[in-house]
């Protein structure tokens, strides 16, 4: 079926569903009292029915996830998402209603739509288009949207564990990938792990008065005492044992990245900064992105920080860190790790809190549903869709692609490098929307080979 000519001739109505998709502020960090949340997993079932799927709004503990099927044949994909997004704040910094979709120079901003709600409504719009050019669907296709992915996903590890039998499938399309600078579409093959913790360091039980500054503890500068031997001046991590649980890339992995057209001076230019952290550039800062675990600091607080001055020695202060983990690097161990670390060097005082963590994930390069992506890419006109064996970014991906067992990519690249995930003015340029739908059709009529 000629696909852009179809797609192109639906546009105004593919944009009117997914700007009523975008309008529902389903914020997965907030309490659901007005039931506005509940109303999007129902609204993403009912588009799904109109599909063609069953579709049934499954309980957690937490937030519903919307799972469907439609479909028979010999083989079976799995499609993963979230309709749930991030808070909108600080609102100041939007130009527009974060959830009122504008148009401005051929993007569509609004809060959610590169994460993931232009990726989910683009599969199903995909579906629907494939039954009506191709008729019924030769294969098995299985939805699971969640509604907490933006908070953790804490209730879909017993969600996937009871339902394995449900959800087993021969492959699996996570949420979707992303363009990078030069607008190539991205195919990504994994996730890292993540370790996210807390640390804290207390001092008197309450402020003091900023004379006894040379005798009383300071649980903030213990605290940067304590960071900095977890990383060096130079900014390598010294953390004791992390690099002995890391598991060497393999050939294949090492090929794939030499292959990979890494930008870092676009990269640059777009986060406005002059330089990547110590100088790298090129196959080296890809290597690192990639290759390598991280310990970010993702927030630090202490004592006053309002205007003006107040001079206080602070009561406690504490840092929250994500340490990003590679292939063979699991958080339980990675927690002891960082505990044991801090108490050689005298620092047992400083309490480590875990908040979250997850697996790292990994599909072979060579799985043929990477082949699937890539030609699917080709059968649209484009050549130059990129390979990537991992990304820097980590999700519960492990309980599909490990304890499941199902080989699971990204792609389909509704997003690009610049979409302000999580921040303000997120959004998607609109051709990328609309040739996303026309890929999954094509990815669809790949699959059933």
């Amino acid at each position: 079926m000629d696909l852009r000519e179809r797609v192109d001739g639906s546009r105004e109505e593919l944009l009117g569903e997914l700007n009523e998709f975008l309008r529902m502020p389903s914020i997965s960090a907030r309490e659901d009292e007005s039931g506005d949340f509940r109303n999007c997993a129902e609204w993403v079932a009912g588009k799904l029915e109109e599909a063609g799927a069953e579709a049934t709004i499954m309980e957690t503990e937490g937030h519903p996830v919307v799972y469907a099927q439609i479909g028979d044949g010999p083989k079976t994909l799995l499609s993963y998402g979230h309709y749930d997004v991030q808070p909108p704040e600080p609102l100041e910094l939007w130009e527009s209603d974060p959830f009122e979709p504008t148009l401005r120079d051929g993007g569509l901003y609004a809060r959610g739509v590169a994460d993931d709600k232009a990726d989910v409504l683009s599969r199903i719009q995909a579906l629907r288009l494939y039954i009506e050019e191709q008729g019924p669907l030769p294969f098995k296709l299985k939805f699971l949207i969640e509604g907490e992915e933006e908070i953790g996903s804490p209730n879909l590890a017993p969600f996937v564990r009871s339902n394995a039998d449900r959800l087993s499938a021969d492959a699996c399309l996570w949420e979707g990938s992303m363009k990078d600078e030069a607008g190539r579409p991205l195919i990504f093959c994994g996730t890292k792990g993540l370790a996210y913790v807390e640390l804290r360091a207390r001092g008197a039980s309450y402020d003091l008065h900023s004379m006894y500054g040379g005798i009383a503890p300071n649980p903030a500068w213990r605290l940067v005492q304590a960071l900095r031997t977890i990383k060096d001046e130079n900014g390598e991590i010294t953390l004791d044992g992390l690099d002995d649980l890391a598991e060497e890339p393999s050939e294949k992995d090492l090929e794939a990245i030499s292959r990979i057209p890494f930008d870092d001076t676009a990269l640059r230019e777009s986060w406005d900064v002059e330089a990547l952290d110590r100088g790298l550039t090129g196959q080296d800062a890809l290597r690192e992105m990639l290759l390598r675990p991280t310990a970010n600091i993702a927030g630090i607080q202490s004592g006053y920080t309002g205007p003006g001055s107040k001079t206080i020695v602070p009561s406690e202060a504490f840092v929250k860190m994500d340490f990003r983990l590679v292939a063979g690097q699991s958080p339980g161990p990675v927690l002891e790790l960082i505990r044991s670390h801090l108490k050689r060097r005298g620092f047992e005082d400083v309490e480590v809190v875990d908040l979250h963590g997850v697996e790292p994930a990994k599909t072979p390069v060579d799985s043929p549903i990477v082949s699937t992506a890539v030609e699917a890419w080709k059968d649209l006109g484009v050549e130059e869709a990129v390979v990537y064996p991992t990304i820097g970014g980590s999700g519960p991906t492990s309980l599909i692609a490990a304890e499941l067992g199902i080989p699971t990519i990204m792609t389909g690249s509704v997003a690009s490098s610049g979409s302000r995930l999580h921040s303000p003015n997120e959004w998607v340029r609109l051709d990328d929307y609309f040739e996303s739908v026309g890929y999954f059709a094509r990815f669809f009529e790949r699959f059933a080979l």
